[in-house]
C-alpha cells in the first residue's frame, strides 16, 4: 500500500510513532527522523520524515491546541510539528538533551534532560554503538534536571533532580509526569531500579515512590520506564514486562502483563479504559484493555530498536 509521505489530518484515535530510520552503520541510534501516522484502525494513513534530526526522535506529546511535540536528545532538537504539517524547531529552549515535556496546568512546560554526567560505565560502552555528545561548550552530556520553562522560552525554574543512570550510568530524567494536584513530578532513568519524586512547590526531592535493591529476585532486574496517570489518579508505570498501577502512597495495587519485554513508552486513553504502549525491541504498538490486559489491537511498525515515542491524539483540549 503506498502512502502519502506526509501527516493526514488529525483525527481523534489517530496513533503517532516515533520511528527513525536507522541507516548509519557506524551509530545504531542514528537516522533519518520519521513520524508514522495510523488510523483509528491501527492501519497506517501517513508518514513525515524530519529532516531536523539527527537521531532517535521521540517523546512525542500533542498540547492543548493540537501541536505534537517532539524531541532528539542527541542533536539538542526541540521540535513542534503543527496541524498544517509545518515543522517548527524551537531554537528558544537551548541546547539541552531534553527529550519529553509536560504541560502543566498554569501553561508552564516541564522538559526533562535525557542524560547526565560526563561518563558511561566501561562494561556498557564496550557494547554502545552511538556517541553520546558533550552539551555545546561543556564535558558534560547534560545535569538530569527538570527545566520549567514559559511557553515563549522564557526559564522560569532549574530542578536539580536526583538521577540513577540507569543500566550505562548516563541516564537522566528520561520519562516523567506530572501528579494531578500538580505538585510532584514523578520520574525515572530508564533500566534503572528508581521510581523518583520530585517537589516542584517545595523546590526539593523527595523519598522515592517505589525503589529495589540487590539482590534481586529471579528473572529480568527491576525497572522502570515510560508512566503516565490515569483520570482516577494512580500512575501506570511500565516495567518492561508489565503495567504497574501504583496509588500515591507506593504501593502496586495490580499488574497487567505484557507479553515478552522491552514495553517502554506508554499513552492512555482519556477514558482510562486502554493504553497503548510500545516496545523498542519489537517495535510492536500493543493496544491493551487496562482492567483485563487483553490485547485490543496491534501495530508491527517495523522500527526494531528505534520506537522512541508514542501518543494517541485525543482531540485539541486534552
Amino acid at each position: 500500500m503506498s502512502v502519502a509521505k506526509v501527516l493526514q489530518p488529525y483525527a481523534v484515535g489517530d496513533v503517532f510513532v516515533g520511528a527513525t530510520v536507522l541507516n548509519d552503520p557506524n551509530d545504531d541510534h542514528a537516522g533519518a527522523g520519521r513520524i508514522l501516522q495510523y488510523g483509528a484502525d491501527l492501519q497506517l494513513k501517513g508518514e513525515l520524515h524530519v529532516p531536523q534530526t539527527t537521531h532517535l526522535i521521540g517523546g512525542l506529546k500533542f498540547d492543548s491546541r493540537g501541536v505534537l511535540w517532539a524531541f532528539d536528545s542527541h542533536s539538542f532538537t526541540v521540535l513542534n510539528i503543527h496541524p498544517d504539517g509545518r515543522i517548527e524547531q524551537r531554537r528558544e529552549f537551548g541546547a539541552r538533551p531534553f527529550s519529553h515535556v509536560n504541560f502543566a496546568a498554569d501553561g508552564t512546560l516541564l522538559f526533562g534532560e535525557h542524560v547526565v554526567g560526563d561518563a558511561i560505565k566501561p562494561e556498557v560502552q564496550a557494547r554502545m554503538k552511538t556517541h553520546i555528545p558533550h552539551m555545546p561548550g561543556t564535558h558534560r552530556f547534560g545535569d538530569g534536571h527538570v527545566f520549567r520553562f514559559r511557553a515563549d522560552g522564557t526559564k522560569v525554574s532549574e530542578y536539580a533532580t536526583a538521577t540513577h543512570g540507569g543500566m550505562g550510568g548516563f541516564l537522566g530524567v528520561t520519562m516523567s509526569a506530572i501528579s494531578p494536584d500538580q505538585s510532584t513530578l514523578v520520574y525515572c532513568s530508564e533500566t534503572g531500579p528508581r521510581l523518583m519524586r520530585y517537589d516542584l512547590v517545595g523546590d526539593r526531592q523527595l523519598p522515592d515512590l517505589q525503589s529495589f535493591s540487590p539482590p534481586y529476585p529471579p528473572g529480568p532486574p527491576p525497572m522502570f520506564f515510560g508512566m503516565e496517570y490515569g483520570s482516577d489518579g494512580v500512575l501506570y508505570v511500565l516495567r518492561g514486562g508489565s503495567i504497574h498501577v501504583v496509588d500515591p502512597s507506593g504501593q502496586t495495587l495490580r499488574q497487567v502483563s505484557l507479553e515478552g519485554f522491552g514495553w517502554a513508552t506508554i499513552d492512555l486513553a482519556r477514558d482510562g479504559k486502554y493504553a497503548f504502549v510500545s516496545s523498542f525491541f519489537s517495535g510492536e504498538v500493543a493496544k491493551i484493555d487496562l482492567q483485563s490486559g487483553a490485547k485490543l489491537g496491534s501495530i508491527q511498525t517495523g522500527a526494531v530498536k528505534s520506537l522512541a515515542g508514542l501518543v494517541e491524539y485525543q482531540g485539541e483540549g486534552r
